[in-house]
């Protein structure tokens, strides 16, 4: 068994995130699922989200849909309260250090994004605009928290940020402070909880467990991690994010 939750797992969170696997831990026993205690961290997701005997993790909208439909069984997503974005959705924020920034004025400049496969780093405004055609230097920081001290630094103008790490940012990274948001992009299905195809039989007893759990976690935490509630989403809710991208 193995169970992770590697997308929102920053250090200053840890104990809460660890409270949130505590809970839905507590509640996939009680529905008869075998569940790890600890979450499992460090290693590549990737390595977390194809293992046969995975409990549950969290990935991103794009990677789902574009490699792991069909190897891994859709659970939902969770729903962080979001403004302006329906219940399990999220978006992108667009920033930048100027305020009055515009994304259509600042052709050239230079775009810091985590990752060509994420969602909300890349794929989410590259859908309004081309990335590579509009921006000039293209940074790859690796992370959502780094592409915003990057462009806090100097070494990025902009940068495409999933609105729950803004969210996080704005709690706990000083660079936060020191940039502004200047677009948004549209919500689409959030990051969604995924489980291994050897629980294919129980997916309903995970989802129900999952929402419950997150129902049941103390009030501080769940305000931490923006959490909400939980929204059940279909395979054909997140295939729009794979077109235009490789499969397999």
């Amino acid at each position: 068994m193995i169970a992770s939750l590697p997308m929102y797992d920053w250090p200053e969170f840890r104990a809460e995130t660890d409270a949130l696997w505590d809970s839905i831990c507590d509640h996939l026993t009680q529905a008869g699922v075998d569940a790890p205690s600890t979450l499992t961290r460090g290693d590549d997701p990737w390595a977390h989200w194809l293992n046969p005997s995975l409990t549950l993790s969290q990935t991103c909208g794009l990677p789902y849909s574009a490699k792991l439909t069909g190897k891994t069984v859709l659970i939902g997503a969770p729903d962080y309260a979001l403004a302006d974005c329906p219940k399990g959705t999220y978006r992108s924020v667009i920033i930048a250090r100027s305020a009055g920034a515009e994304v259509m004025d600042i052709k050239g400049a230079s775009f810091a994004y985590n990752m060509r496969e994420s969602q909300s780093g890349w794929a989410a405004l590259d859908k309004v605009l081309s990335i590579e055609e509009h921006f000039g230097e293209l940074f790859k920081s690796g992370a959502h928290r780094s592409s915003v001290v990057a462009v806090a630094d100097g070494r990025a103008d902009c940068a495409s940020i999933d609105a729950v790490s803004w969210a996080l940012a704005q709690q706990v990274e000083p660079a936060a402070s020191r940039v502004h948001v200047i677009a948004v992009t549209p919500p689409t299905p959030g990051l969604p909880y995924i489980t291994g195809q050897a629980n294919a039989a129980k997916v309903r007893d995970i989802k129900e467990a999952v929402a419950l759990a997150i129902a049941a976690l103390p009030t501080s935490a769940r305000t931490t991690l923006h959490l909400r509630g939980f929204k059940e989403w279909g395979d054909e809710d997140y295939a729009p994010l794979a077109a235009g991208w490789p499969t397999g």
